[in-house]
Parts: C-alpha cells; structure tokens; sequence
C-alpha cells in the first residue's frame, strides 16, 4: 500500500478509539472536581477524630438484630463489598451468593460480601431471616422498619458496621441487591491506585438539586438542606471508599440530617471531611448496561440486571478467553 492508504488506515483506527473512549477521558480526566483544602477547622477536627476513632466503645453501645461480627472481626479484608438488600429478597440474594458474591479471592487477597438489611414487617420473614443468617453468616440487619424512608438509616448502619466490626477492610464496596459487580476487574483497579487515603470512587453526580416537592417520597426541606445544589457525590447504586472514608464519613454524619437519600447523605458527609469523589465511568450509575462478554469483564457495574440474565452474564465472564482492548 501507498504511504498516503496507511495514513488514511491509521487515522480511522485512531478517531476509533478517540470516539470510542473519549468521552470516558474527559469524563475521568477533565471533570474531575478539584481537591479540597483541609484549611476549615472544621474539617481538620473530623479527619483527626476519624484517625483517633476507638472502636470497642462502639461495640458496646451498638445493638443489631443479627450481626455478623465473627465474620470479619480481625480478618485481613481488601474488599468489603455490602450488599443493600430488602428482607424479603431472599431468593435475590441466594443468586448473589451462587455468581459475582461467590468470590473470595481476587489476585491473592480477600473479598467478603455481606447483606445490610432491615427489620422486615413480617414476623414470618424475620424467621426466615434468622435461618438464612445462621446457614450462610453474611446478614447484618438493623433495628429499624426496612422501608424507602429508612434506606439512609441503612446506609448509616452499614457504615457504622464496618468500622467497629471490620476496621481491617482495606476498602468498601457499598452496591445495590439489582447490580451486577466485576469483582475481579474492580479489585484489579484498586490494586493498581497509587492514592492510598482519601478513597471515594464511583459515577460522580455534579450539581445534583435537592427534590422540593413535598408530596415526592425523596422530598427534602429547605431547612434541612439549604443550598441549591448538593455537593458531588457517587451514584449510589455502587460506589469505593476506603476504610479512612469511612470512618470521616462516620465522624461527619452526626451533623448531616438522614433526610437526605443515602448516596447523597455520603457525599454531604465526605465534602465536610475534605474528600472530593473520583469519577469512573467503569461504573453505571442507574444505567443497565447491555450485555456484551468482554463489555462485562471490563465495568465494575451495571444496574437493573434480572435474577436469570445474572446467572448467565456470571458464568459467561467468568471462563473463556480474556478480552483484548
């Protein structure tokens, strides 16, 4: 071929992959939020409370209906990954446990997957509840009615949860019961982080309005929260954060109304400990990503996957050859 036919191949291969990825590149690269400066003492004494955080009070003060404490206690965790499910969800939770939950291990180091409930209605349910816990010792379930108005209350208590019981969980992985999870290319990711504090990783939300309708269920007074915008924060159908995010989050949520969605209460909570998010697109968001083999082994998450398409996506990425780019 000429040398005017390969420049002309070249240039298509490379607006290929320019259309292909650029949006992801800005996205990640050039929307990023700057960092914040820990001059507000404010968010200097959270950081440092977070760093002194003495967990055996906790212990004492804390009550769950069913805890699984002995799980993690001081097992060497590098993925935590908590599953917000609904109580009567069990039959979503045993195909969990059978595709992307079944993973332990990921390159050498620990994954755990454990279920945040709450209290169902039911006394029936909770029974079934108590026997799904004593078999498979991956529930924790709160004292509250598990309903839309209490899901920040799950948020907290999942938080909560994990820096008294399991502090030694390098990082967090907080996902919804209806998403897909790449264990394996997601570990892969954060293995490769440089970053080793400050930890807070998903599909970031900019300039997200607080729900003014009073008869909407996500309503939101203005005098519990002023502003016009909220601060960035991670979609929260899955987002990472380290163990130190965790524990600022802890610190920082006494002073952050529970009125707000769970996503948002996290993002409120890390703005006011000095933690900007970390945009990546690998994450969906509410978005149903569909279905392609290399697609899949590729992304951390994708949204609103039914119970079968599980089982088939699960097995599908797990064997076989690996993908090129």
């Amino acid at each position: 071929l000429r040398t005017h036919q390969w420049c002309f191949i070249l240039f298509n291969v490379l607006l290929f992959h320019v259309l292909l990825f650029g949006a992801d590149l800005l996205e990640e690269y050039f929307l990023q939020s700057l960092p914040l400066s820990y001059t507000d003492a404010k968010t200097l004494e959270i950081r440092e409370r977070a760093r002194k955080l003495a967990t055996d009070p906790l212990k004492a003060n804390l009550s769950y209906a069913v805890s699984s404490a002995a799980t993690c206690s001081d097992q060497e965790v590098f993925l935590l990954v908590l599953v917000c499910s609904s109580p009567e969800n069990r039959t979503r939770r045993n195909v969990i446990r059978q595709t992307w939950g079944n993973v332990t291990d990921a390159r050498g180091y620990a994954v755990l997957t454990l279920f945040a409930l709450g209290k169902p209605a039911s006394v029936t349910t909770q029974l079934e509840i108590n026997e799904e816990s004593q078999k498979h010792r991956d529930i924790i379930e709160g004292t509250f009615i598990d309903s839309p108005e209490t899901q920040t209350q799950k948020m907290l208590m999942s938080i909560e949860w994990t820096v008294t019981f399991c502090p030694h969980a390098r990082y967090i992985l907080k996902t919804d019961e209806d998403v897909f999870v790449g264990i394996p290319s997601l570990a892969g990711y954060l293995l490769s982080l440089t970053q080793l504090e400050d930890i807070y990783i998903g599909r970031v939300i900019h300039q997200g309005a607080p729900d003014r309708d009073p008869e909407s269920p996500t309503f939101v007074p203005i005098h519990q929260y002023s502003e016009e915008f909220y601060p960035d924060y991670c979609d929260g159908s899955a987002f990472v954060m380290s163990q130190d995010v965790a524990r600022k989050v802890y610190v920082a949520a006494k002073e952050v109304p529970v009125s707000v969605p769970p996503d948002i209460f996290v993002g409120i909570c890390a703005k006011k400990a000095g933690i900007t998010p970390i945009h990546s697109s690998r994450f969906s968001g509410e978005k149903h990503i569909s279905y392609n083999r290399c697609c899949y082994k590729f992304i951390f998450t994708s949204s609103n996957v039914k119970e079968d398409e599980l089982f088939k996506d699960w097995k599908e990425t797990s064997h076989g050859k690996d993908c090129s780019l």
